[in-house]
């Protein structure tokens, strides 16, 4: 533990040298506690109960923690990790599970936990959510997602990069749960209420909650002038009166003619990679099946062809085409910043090499920003390098550095030559040059 007087006397380069090397230790007591855990298992196998007794009342027997394809394990061997690591005994139950799940099901995953390289938190979650899988279901998702399990890319982009891989390793069981959750649908008042207040949940297909939260938006935006002592929630909850209300809406001047007409982005592809799943951006993978039969009858499509991404001709001007936005958000979906989870289609676009310094207004020289990102790249010290175009190489104002891809971030080697070891990565594509002279 670092003593107080030692922190007082560290530079902020001590600090991050710090924090960098605890983060290391926690990420590696994580992988030997999954490691324990499946010894564990291994130790406690079913041959250790004594047969002739196993099948009196309450007597130990053995279970299978984990999913298809793993051994039994003897089940009080939870409640003896439990006591020693101070955890529930469900919780070393699953820490069990998601050790032998990993090491008989996700052997890319656990290999990577292994070298150090993927997070137990991130290793855990895939066999987690693939556990009801056959094993061979569970085999292609650990393929299509073990590259990206080791942290490149943040939390929430990684769960949708797994429900992908889930969706397109059984389609036919991605399709049952699709029809099941159809089912579900409702529109009622929740139980829970306190203070006076309480809450009306709705659960419909994607586009009709769009649909109506658009409206709703548009409704109380209309209101801001008539109703400014209102906060712009309590402009939603109003509006949604008025919406509910026949006749309502007829003071505020034809507030229905304003209901917005909401776009949903469909990425379909053909070929070998597309397997049957369709992805609606901003909600996930999705059946064709579900896109013929609910938006389908609802929605009207407008089929855009494949974009020449590296196709798009650059112009003589700071501003940015909508076509070349267009062509930066197929490419580079997400916030280049390292580590960054924006997918949204409003972040600003950045010219790498700034416009003044003559940077080109064209593909190769844009990345996607959010704000606060953008304003970090200008005024916070931090340089980037764009080698290929969908590629960048940051480096932070402490001299390391990071790649970006379409993969997510990696944190390069310490003290590594970044030009042998980029080019290395991309030794498929053509030879550039970096310069961090500037």
């Amino acid at each position: 533990m670092i003593e107080s007087d030692e922190l007082a006397g560290m530079s902020e380069d001590d600090v991050l040298a710090a924090a960098g090397l605890r983060a290391e230790r926690i990420r590696d007591d994580e992988a030997d506690l999954l490691r324990l855990a499946y010894q564990m298992a291994v130790i406690n196998g079913p041959e250790r109960l004594a047969l002739a007794s196993s099948d009196k009342p309450g007597r130990e027997k053995a279970r299978r923690y984990g999913g298809d394809g793993t051994p039994e394990v003897c089940e009080f061997a939870a409640a003896k990790l439990a006591a020693r690591i101070g955890m529930s005994t469900w919780a070393a139950g699953q820490l069990m599970a998601d050790a032998v799940d990993l090491h008989h099901r996700s052997p890319e995953i656990w290999a990577r936990v292994g070298r150090g390289e993927v997070k137990a938190s991130y290793a855990r979650y895939v066999v987690k959510q693939t556990r009801d899988l056959d094993r061979k279901a569970a085999a292609y998702v650990d393929k299509a997602v073990a590259e990206s399990a080791d942290g490149r890319i943040p939390w929430s982009r990684f769960e949708s990069v797994v429900a992908g891989a889930i969706a397109k390793a059984d389609p036919q069981a991605t399709r049952e749960r699709e029809l099941k959750a159809q089912e579900a649908t409702f529109a009622k008042k929740l139980r829970s209420e306190a203070h006076g207040m309480a809450s009306f949940l709705t659960r419909a297909p994607v586009w009709l909650i769009d649909q109506i939260a658009a409206t709703v938006s548009s409704y109380s935006t209309a209101l801001r002038d008539d109703l400014p002592e209102l906060t712009d929630d309590q402009r939603d909850v109003m509006a949604l009166l008025m919406l509910l209300t026949p006749g309502a809406a007829e003071d505020t001047g034809a507030l229905a003619d304003r209901a917005p007409v909401v776009n949903l982005y469909v990425h379909t592809y053909g070929g070998r990679d597309h397997e049957g799943i369709t992805r609606v951006e901003g909600h996930g993978p999705v059946t064709d099946a579900w896109v013929r039969e609910v938006l389908g009858p609802s929605c009207r499509f407008k089929v855009h062809p494949v974009i020449d991404l590296a196709g798009q001709a650059p112009v003589d001007a700071y501003e940015i085409p909508g076509r070349h936005r267009q062509a930066v958000h197929l490419m580079t979906p997400a916030d280049v910043f390292p580590f960054s989870s924006s997918l949204s289609r409003t972040q600003q676009v950045d010219h790498t090499i700034p416009y003044e310094q003559g940077g080109a207004s064209g593909v190769g020289n844009y990345g996607p920003m959010t704000v606060p990102h953008h304003r970090i790249k200008t005024h916070g010290g931090w340089d980037v390098q764009q080698p290929f175009p969908g590629i960048y190489v940051w480096r932070d104002p402490s001299g390391v550095f990071y790649l970006v891809d379409h993969t997510g971030t990696r944190k390069l080697p310490a003290g590594a030559d970044v030009f042998p070891l980029v080019m290395e990565i991309y030794r498929d594509l053509p030879a550039v040059g970096l310069d961090w002279a500037s």
